[in-house]
């Protein structure tokens, strides 16, 4: 199958990326590149249906492998401009994680039908906020051991963080959250709009608490200048309640419950 082949190069690009610490940072990049590109190849052929169904695929590890995905894409444009020393491997690993897990758990297929074009919408804008929120989540990591970097004040001058000023990469970061808070916000208003009955279940009630944690993050910045670990504290809550909505949710269809039943 397309998807399996486009699969196992990424899973051999990205271990490449992740072990091959005497090679140069160029090849490393490429690597992490092949990676990204077999990656993102694989889930257009999995979403697609190539080599089985024309469909979509809804589940918690295509949810996971897109997330992480858009993450990389983030990450390859901000690298040629800025310095992100230690991050090419923890995001290669990642990306690996997440391919094996697509493989293990593909999710189940729902075929497109006519009409339903705008059926995956919801789906798709959703995920996207995922990235959009797990980059944000990135360069709140990297802004929180910056900030540590220097309070150990080593040295007359503390060093700027991977090359990037604190109010740049702070600026950036709620440049994504708010980024994500309007995709998540259109996904929500499609959920309600083409959803045949709008279902107050698990997925829905943590998504709207996600709504609402970020709506109060990006109200407290703007009114009161929230920022450092409070506001990192709020983009972090927000992002575990996503995960919870979605992802955390067909996880536990997917793999607890189906054993579950599988032992009965």
């Amino acid at each position: 199958m397309p998807t399996v082949a486009a699969s196992l190069v990424a899973l051999a690009a990205y271990a490449a990326a992740v072990m091959r610490s005497d090679a140069g940072a160029q090849a490393l990049r490429w690597a992490l590149l092949v990676g990204w590109a077999a990656h993102g190849l694989a889930i257009v052929f999995d979403t697609a249906g190539i080599g089985v169904a024309a469909g979509t695929r809804f589940g918690f590890a295509p949810a996971l492998s897109v997330t992480l995905w858009l993450v990389l894409a983030v990450y390859a444009v901000e690298s040629r401009f800025v310095p992100l020393p230690g991050m090419r491997r923890v995001l290669a690993g990642c990306g690996a994680a997440a391919v094996l897990l697509m493989l293990l758990f593909p999710g189940e297929l729902h075929p497109h039908r006519d009409g339903s074009g705008l059926a995956p919408l919801h789906w798709f804008l959703g995920i996207a906020s995922y990235g959009l929120f797990g980059a944000a989540v990135l360069h709140a990591a990297l802004l929180s051991n910056a900030e540590r970097q220097m309070r150990l004040k080593r040295g007359a001058v503390a060093p700027k963080p991977l090359g990037l000023p604190l109010l740049s990469l702070e600026k950036l970061t709620f440049r994504f959250v708010a980024a994500g808070f309007a995709v998540l916000s259109a996904a929500l208003l499609f959920g309600w709009w083409f959803a045949s009955a709008w279902r107050w279940d698990h997925k829905t009630v943590f998504s709207v608490l996600g709504w609402g944690v970020f709506a109060a993050l990006l109200i407290g910045r703007h009114a009161f200048g929230w920022r450092g670990r409070r506001a990192t504290r709020w983009l972090y809550t927000g992002a575990a309640l996503l995960l919870l909505a979605y992802v955390g949710s067909r996880f536990v269809i997917e793999v607890l419950l189906s054993h579950r039943s599988a032992a009965a």
